[in-house]
């Protein structure tokens, strides 16, 4: 593992750790947060913030989401990097790193939105190193990425219109990612062939009592995993001294209509089984992800903030900025020693084009 503290700032310049350097259009440097109550009775409160910085486009933004009865409310900013890496702060939103990949500081404050927030991570563990993510369409590159992910606790409060909300004793995720993803403006020359466009993942990190789960994999066309790991790991763990699950796959059931699981199943072989209950769904355009006009890394001058908001109802889960989800779920773990736990995670799904074993054969069909 090469996990530094230098990997808690945006000064990567390739894929790798701090120590090594390079260059690419599509570089990106980014963090993200989410968080909720410990328990499903704690109430559907749901937060979460993203911050990209992308050096070659000379932008940096970021974003801040409240999803509460059956509403999310999103705050965008986005100004121009000026080639200072260590500001982090985009308008309003602002991260100060207190103590590298241990406690983390996020502050919102942006009265004219009405929207203000101050909440502090703190791990429970040392983060994790996900494999490296690498993945070519023929010759091109379209993605080359570390990231580390580790759970935590919150502490601090939010506030929407005037109401405060304490989110003191919330657990939830962060990660920091570095490396190639298509960002910006899109490419003007399409690739030669054409070809349909394939992404399956999948992404469930989840807290219980006393430590984590962590699940991710990426499928091609057929299900065969191109990049795919399961751990758990204790509290004040690190993932060198347990080096994840030998098997896991996942299985689910689709909802009708729709790219979104209602129930999924880790299977851990010999070493046990999670049952995920999707619960609510945070959908991911507002943190950027995919969103028409707030996309990652846009030129929107100099500084520009704007909020947003939605009723989770109203929105079609068939158009393809809706497809991202990150699902609050309720989580069971049953250990290879038949030990069972209950907790709460996140389950992220961006499924887009062909997945035999789920069913999909274009790139839009839906579930029947």
């Amino acid at each position: 593992m090469a996990l530094t503290w230098g990997d808690d700032y945006p000064i990567h310049q390739t894929p790798e750790p701090v120590a090594y350097a390079g260059t690419d259009r599509n570089f990106y440097d980014r963090y993200f947060f989410n968080g909720y109550a410990p328990q499903g009775d704690g109430g559907d409160l749901f937060f979460a913030a993203a911050f990209g910085v992308y050096p070659h486009l000379n932008i940096a933004d970021a974003a801040f989401c409240v999803m509460k009865d059956g509403q999310q409310v999103n705050l965008h900013a986005s100004r121009w990097l000026k080639m200072e890496r260590m500001d982090l702060s985009v308008g309003p939103i602002r991260i100060d790193v207190v103590e590298p990949l241990q406690r983390l500081k996020l502050t919102v404050t942006a009265p004219e939105q009405g929207i203000a927030a101050e909440i502090v991570f703190t791990g429970r563990a040392f983060p994790i190193e996900e494999p490296r993510f690498v993945r070519r369409n023929g010759p091109r590159t379209l993605l080359d990425y570390t990231r580390l992910t580790q759970n935590g606790r919150y502490a601090g409060w939010i506030e929407i219109d005037g109401v405060r909300t304490p989110v003191d004793g919330f657990v939830g995720t962060r990660d920091r990612s570095w490396g190639v993803r298509p960002v910006g403006a899109r490419d003007a020359q399409e690739l030669a062939p054409p070809t349909l466009p394939q992404f399956f993942w999948l992404w469930a990190p989840c807290n219980f009592e006393d430590g984590s789960l962590f699940f991710h994999t990426n499928d091609d066309e057929l299900g065969r995993l191109w990049n795919r790991r399961a751990m758990w790991l204790a509290d004040g763990g690190r993932e060198d001294h347990f080096g994840g699950f030998t098997d896991s796959s996942c299985a689910i059931q689709w909802k009708p209509g729709t790219r979104h699981a209602a129930a999924a199943t880790l299977d851990l072989g010999a070493d046990g089984s999670m049952t995920i209950a999707p619960k609510t769904e945070f959908f991911m355009l507002g943190l950027g992800y995919g969103h028409p006009v707030w996309g990652h890394g846009q030129n929107h001058g100099a500084l520009k903030v704007e909020r947003e908001e939605f009723t989770l109802a109203d929105l079609d889960r068939a158009m393809p900025h809706h497809l991202h989800v990150q699902a609050l779920s309720d989580v069971t773990y049953v250990d290879g020693a038949g030990r069972e736990r209950r907790g709460r995670g996140v389950f992220e799904q961006l499924i887009i084009g062909p997945h035999a074993p789920s069913g999909f054969a274009s790139i839009l069909d839906m579930a029947p």
